[in-house]
């Protein structure tokens, strides 16, 4: 389903974000060129970690995601709230079946070297990709594409991949299954790549800015592979350059918070991420701006091990004794309420698919909601139906300082709520320990989250499903599965309501306790527009930066 990394990285996020330890060794500087046409052509901005890769198949963390998500150009990109728009392809047409796609690429297309962009390139990358020798983490990816997974798992050959170029500038996939949010999935991930560049740099392609070619509004330079300052320089061979109004991108790592605001209120960077008590003093002051993650934090509960929690009266009542506005008041404000699974970035055919699931679903509202006398009144029931006086259980989640604090205001609450009938004890463990127990089933409830590959709705409600590796508490409902299934449909009526039902059964259900949304808080120039940011990192493709 979704990388693992996605499990690692999105679940930290709240404090790793904000909480790193080192300071970083360099900062750009702060002068700024500035167009004749009133635009600064430059802006400085901030990641917190090294890069790992410029190589779309070999990159596996944020960092390097950002700077391939502006420099490589799929199908199809995102634009703002998560809407499609053309990339390489100009259209796309859909067989009756739903199992034959067909791209028709933009013959303007170049890549930062002046060779052309070609169906060519996209099934060489495809097929480099899914090829076990590459031994990339995001082959799942092209899960559905005609034979993908069976590629990657050594029993057929990459030439078989459902991928085919007719001439230079057609492309045609076939799919196993239906796979209606493809053209989403072409937006965020299947770069193509310039075969030449790859086989001329070897095993070096990607590994430093000069290294690697680029086709989109952007090309890397300066990244030696283990430097800490490099620019993205726009591309004077994409396609779309007049759109693309900064000259460069001044990036610098930056791991602890103190250190990247003091270089904002110096000048020295247009963008910084606050800390949470940072955060409270600045919400006011102009420049601060939330930017929402792609990321659900929930309870997990262990269906398999822990008998009581196939009880959804239990569930119903541990989720409505916990008061989430106050939490977010602890671990930082600019994370908003969870009232859905699927994240505040996920869309459906144009329109922001957790409102439309809230306001649709809002008689089941009320289980994610603070109510403590109907909390105690489930947890009632709940004792009578499972026969027994109290119960017990660990919640075990993350050992840095944020998810410490969540865990001491959850067993707090729930004390609280019950008294002696609910012992909650606390099991802080770190990062990779918590994961991995997490996999292997050996925990009671786990606080974590999720962050979908794709904002798809699908790509969060099939996390759930009987079966699915990401669904750890091993719960299973008929009705919810056969939901999830009929929304894989090309009838968008169809589909929009098998969404909605699972959504709905999810909540209802208790299945987990959404809690909240993952936000971060920045300190951004005002005087820097049309950042486009859809989940996980900035998009500069039409960001400008008026002179003040």
């Amino acid at each position: 389903m979704s990388n693992f990394k996605k499990l690692l990285t999105a679940t930290v996020a709240v404090s790793g974000a904000f909480l790193l330890a080192a300071c970083s060794k360099t900062a750009t500087k702060s002068a700024k060129p500035v167009s004749s046409s009133g635009y600064e052509k430059s802006i400085n901005w901030m990641t917190t970690s090294e890069l790992e890769s410029l190589d779309p198949a070999k990159a596996d963390d944020t960092a390097s995601e950002e700077q391939i998500a502006n420099t490589y150009e799929g199908l199809y990109r995102l634009g703002e709230n998560s809407k499609t728009v053309p990339g390489v392809a100009t259209k796309s047409t859909t067989s009756k079946d739903g199992l034959t796609w067909t791209f028709y690429l933009r013959k303007g297309a170049k890549w930062s070297n002046g060779d052309p962009v070609t169906a060519e390139d996209f099934v060489y990358a495809w097929r480099r990709q899914v090829d076990p020798k590459t031994a990339s983490s995001q082959v799942n990816n092209y899960e559905g594409i005609k034979n993908a997974i069976k590629i990657s798992e050594g029993k057929k050959k990459p030439s078989s991949l459902g991928v085919k170029a007719e001439g230079k500038y057609k492309l045609v996939v076939t799919f196993e299954k239906k796979i209606p949010y493809f053209k989403v999935v072409t937006a965020i991930s299947l770069k193509p790549l310039d075969s030449k560049a790859v086989k001329k740099y070897g095993k070096r392609y990607g590994t430093k800015s000069v290294y690697a070619v680029y086709n989109g509004p952007f090309k890397s330079v300066g990244w030696t592979g283990s430097n800490l300052t490099w620019k993205l320089a726009k591309n004077p061979y994409y396609w779309d350059k007049k759109a693309v109004k900064l000259e460069t991108i001044n990036y610098s790592v930056q791991k602890t918070p103190s250190t990247d605001y003091n270089l904002y209120q110096t000048g020295k960077l247009d963008a910084a991420i606050l800390d949470t008590q940072a955060a409270k003093r600045m919400k006011d002051k102009k420049g601060y701006r939330v930017l929402t993650l792609g990321n659900t934090t929930y309870l997990c509960y262990n269906y398999k091990k822990k008998k009581i929690f196939r009880n959804v009266n239990l569930r119903r009542a541990i989720s409505m004794a916990i008061n989430r506005k106050q939490l977010l008041s602890t671990i930082g404000t600019y994370n908003t309420q969870a009232k859905t699974f699927s994240a505040t970035n996920v869309v459906l055919d144009g329109k922001n698919f957790a409102q439309e699931a809230e306001s649709a679903n809002s008689s089941v509202n009320k289980y994610v909601e603070y109510d403590l006398k109907s909390a105690r009144s489930y947890f009632k029931k709940a004792l009578k139906e499972l026969g027994v006086k109290k119960v017990s259980f660990t919640l075990m989640a993350d050992d840095d300082d944020s998810y410490k604090k969540q865990t001491e205001f959850i067993q707090s609450a729930l004390t609280e709520a019950f008294g002696g009938k609910m012992t909650v004890s606390v099991n802080n463990l770190p990062k990779t320990t918590r994961v991995s127990r997490q996999i292997a089933n050996k925990f009671d409830v786990v606080l974590g989250g999720l962050t979908s590959d794709f904002p798809d709705p699908y790509h969060f409600l099939a996390y759930m499903q009987s079966g699915q590796t990401y669904n750890f508490g091993k719960w299973k409902n008929k009705e919810y599965d056969k939901a999830v299934k009929a929304s894989l449909t090309m009838d968008k009526t169809k589909r929009r309501k098998a969404l909605l039902k699972a959504e709905k059964i999810l909540i209802d259900q208790e299945a987990i306790s959404p809690l909240y949304h993952m936000g971060q808080a920045w300190m951004i120039r005002p005087n820097i527009k049309n950042l486009v940011f859809n989940g996980e990192y900035p998009d500069f493709k039409t960001t400008y930066a008026v002179k003040n």
